[in-house]
């Protein structure tokens, strides 16, 4: 009879298994090179799989998006739980501004997906906004614990902010709208303090 233990094949330390290595090639050759100009024998070539595994993992290419995706949202920091001194800081954490030398400002992954997906990746708009409504949301409880008078708007003028600074900056490639969006939330929060 044989053995009904079967082991896994090991694989060398450290190296990650294969659906890591898919999603992580696939972010970084989704944010540089685009979504819809990257095709999966690329993916599956940058990874070191074979087309075969890649599908096995991800079946589709929108499913891959939809990953890669979920696995942004797992390593940004929602703003509520960043690290700073109350709620003030952590908003301004969010407009530190890029150090140049990184090469081309790319902007914000999510809205690159969404600009992307418009009109043949329904699934992925769909997932873009509500994450986009998530941060938001997020933005604005950190106004409601500043105690202003309407967190709501003020929250809202904060996340226009955010998305105009990432969106110009990436048009652009200057990191000058992040330094002009930074004075602009700052001076926003100085007078809704001298307003109470």
């Amino acid at each position: 009879m044989a053995n009904a233990t079967r082991t896994q094949p090991s694989r060398p330390a450290g190296r990650p298994g294969p659906r890591d290595r898919i999603l992580s090639a696939a972010a970084g050759l989704f944010y540089v090179e685009g979504i819809n100009a990257t095709g999966v024998e690329l993916i599956a070539s940058e990874a070191d799989v074979s087309k075969r595994t890649l599908y096995k993992y991800f079946p589709s290419k929108v499913n891959l998006v939809e990953q890669y995706l979920a696995y942004l949202r797992e390593m940004v920091v929602d703003p509520r739980h960043a690290q700073g001194d109350g709620p003030r800081e952590r908003l301004m954490l969010l407009f530190e501004v890029p150090q140049p030398g990184g090469g081309r400002l790319r902007g914000c992954p999510f809205h690159n997906a969404a600009v992307e997906a418009a009109s043949v990746m329904p699934e992925v708009a769909e997932f873009v906004h509500t994450q986009k409504k998530a941060f938001a949301e997020a933005i604005i409880d950190l106004c409601r614990d500043l105690g202003v008078d309407d967190p709501d708007r003020l929250g809202h003028q904060i996340a226009l902010l955010y998305e105009g600074a990432a969106a110009l900056s990436t048009s652009l490639d200057d990191v000058e709208p992040w330094v002009v969006a930074r004075s602009t939330v700052e001076m926003l929060l100085d007078q809704t303090r001298e307003g109470r």
